[in-house]
């Protein structure tokens, strides 16, 4: 990278940082639980709506892998998730009622969390619908694979998104609270990625699965990103730039191994196929606060009015991380 380049990223890093202090004036504190953590805690920084019946798993989820602090933002939510949330001695929680689009889509405001709270943490920034996977997480918990990046000095571990999906209708089966999702979307895309180098920011750009193949079959360049950076022991002056895709400062995209070998990366089972997407499809449409004109989510309502079957003669049932590793969707790298 040109002396140039640099400077630009350094000023765009900057940037950013200056958007999370000021919209940071637009979170609320509803409950403030950060007295509770404790040095060498990992922590989780969450932003959503509407997650009320998601919760119980997710957070059972988080807290059995080794999370030691929950970091949530509320953006006016209307079912249920403040008073959920409220008196559990491991959560804190901020509201806000300003625009999700206009703070970046929820970054700026995970970047304040981030710089106030995760300095020297190692801190996962997922979605209500994501389940982080990780090599060996059937027997080891997540302070396990900190503590070996920490030895290993690496500052960042990525994770391929998997969308994982029913057989059949999405909503021919209800999800109820406090139930693995996999127990209903088990199914996945085991090929059909596509991947590429981002020129501006060195991270790998990866499309492709059920959402290119029905979504966006006509433009699957169009389609989601499926790379995620979610892992990193946090600085105050990183900064995520687009979600958990692109952090500043560059290096920490470099998750990946140019000089032949394969580094250790993970995934984020992603289940939002569920029989609550079409309400919550619908209701985003409305809203108007995602990216590009909610074009991701105009594309669902498209297709949702036919009631597709995602599944089809390729798609694998999940088992576990070692499927994926056998697949070539996360590697161990040298994690023994």
């Amino acid at each position: 990278m040109s002396l140039w380049d640099s400077y630009r990223m350094r000023i765009r890093r900057k940037h950013r940082l200056f958007r999370a202090a000021r919209k940071s004036w637009e979170l609320k504190v509803f409950q403030d639980a950060t007295g509770a953590i404790r040095a060498g805690d990992v922590l989780l920084i969450c932003t959503m709506r509407n997650e009320q019946v998601r919760l119980p798993w997710f957070l059972n989820y988080y807290r059995a892998l080794g999370v030691g602090h929950f970091l949530f933002v509320d953006n006016d939510s209307t079912d249920g998730t403040l008073e959920y949330l409220s008196r559990q001695r491991d959560i804190s929680v901020w509201t806000t009622r300003a625009s999700y689009k206009r703070s970046t889509f929820g970054v700026d405001w995970m970047n304040w969390l981030a710089r106030k709270y995760a300095h020297g943490h190692w801190t996962l920034t997922v979605d209500p619908d994501e389940f982080f996977i990780y090599p060996f997480c059937d027997t080891r918990p997540i302070p396990a694979l900190t503590d070996w990046l920490d030895n290993s000095g690496i500052r960042s571990f990525s994770a391929m998104l998997v969308d994982v999906y029913p057989k059949g209708r999405i909503d021919a089966q209800p999800y109820q609270p406090g139930q693995n999702p996999l127990d209903i979307a088990s199914w996945f895309d085991s090929g059909n990625y596509t991947i590429k180098r981002n020129p501006t920011y060195g991270n790998l750009w990866i499309q492709g699965g059920p959402r290119a193949r029905m979504f966006f079959a006509d433009a699957p360049e169009q389609a989601p990103a499926l790379n995620k950076i979610p892992l990193v022991k946090w600085d105050r002056h990183y900064t995520y730039v687009s979600s958990t895709h692109t952090l500043l400062p560059r290096g920490l995209n470099q998750v990946y191994d140019d000089t032949g070998g394969e580094k250790a990366s993970g995934a984020l089972l992603h289940a939002k196929f569920l029989d609550t997407f079409t309400i919550k499809a619908k209701e985003e449409l409305e809203r108007k606060q995602h990216y590009a004109g909610s074009m991701e989510y105009r594309a669902y309502a498209e297709r949702l009015k036919d009631n597709p079957d995602l599944w089809c003669k390729w798609s694998e049932k999940y088992i576990n991380w070692r499927q994926l590793e056998i697949l070539g969707l996360m590697s161990k790298g040298n994690w023994a």
